[in-house]
């Protein structure tokens, strides 16, 4: 189904005109960010444009814009394969009308994959990432951290590093030793973590993943 906004086209514009003297950082509701930098590199992570698939996913904000509506993307960074990271609807047009790749680990690029049968998008518009790696986008050195997220996969994290500052981005991760590892790694001046009520977390005594709800939802993608 096709994404509708009833925003119009204000955002994807604001982005293609800011003149950012180092970054600039918009948020698009749930995970989703983009950064563009003072020569004009443009990159997006989890950017979902979907109205959610409930009861499992409700958006709780309405959709920023249209993804056929942006000008410049130079790079999609997706952290795992859940829908509303990964979604064609809201993604696939980036790969058809800009110069745009995707980068996601092996289940979301996987995911990513089977848009070449419905969309016009290549093979070579999608790359698996894994941890450890460092992917130069423009002016951002990007680097692939583990990420611990019971309810994925395959989870990554990522920091976007540039010379104006540092942005760390842990998708859906939990608090973890891999949060201590970036902070310590990293200088970071801005990290980008998930909030909500309910999740798979450790049990205390066991250590088994256990489905654990807390307080009213409290994030912009709830999961119900």
């Amino acid at each position: 189904m096709p994404v509708h906004s009833d925003w119009g086209e204000w955002l994807p514009r604001a982005v293609a005109e800011a003149d950012p003297e180092g970054v600039r950082l918009w948020y698009l509701g749930c995970n989703g960010l983009v950064l563009k930098a003072a020569d004009g590199t443009t990159v997006f992570v989890d950017p979902y444009l979907g109205s959610g698939d409930p009861p499992r996913t409700i958006r709780m904000i309405p959709v920023p814009f249209d993804p056929t509506d942006v000008a410049r993307a130079d790079a999609l960074f997706v952290t795992h394969e859940h829908t509303d990271h990964v979604h064609a609807p809201s993604q696939a047009p980036f790969l058809e009308r800009t110069d745009a790749t995707l980068y996601g680990p092996s289940t979301s690029a996987a995911i990513a994959r089977e848009w070449t049968t419905d969309f016009d998008v290549d093979d070579g518009d999608i790359r698996k990432v894994a941890e450890g790696e460092t992917i130069e986008v423009g002016s951002f050195d990007v680097h692939v951290e583990p990420a611990v997220d019971p309810d994925a996969s395959h989870p990554v994290a990522y920091v976007f590093e540039h010379d104006s500052g540092t942005v760390f981005h842990g998708g859906d991760a939990r608090p973890s030793d891999a949060f201590a590892d970036v902070g310590e790694r990293y200088d970071v001046d801005l990290g980008v973590v998930a909030f909500g009520s309910a999740g798979m977390i450790p049990d205390e005594e066991t250590g088994e993943p256990t489905h654990t709800r807390w307080s009213p939802p409290t994030g912009t993608c709830g999961r119900a």
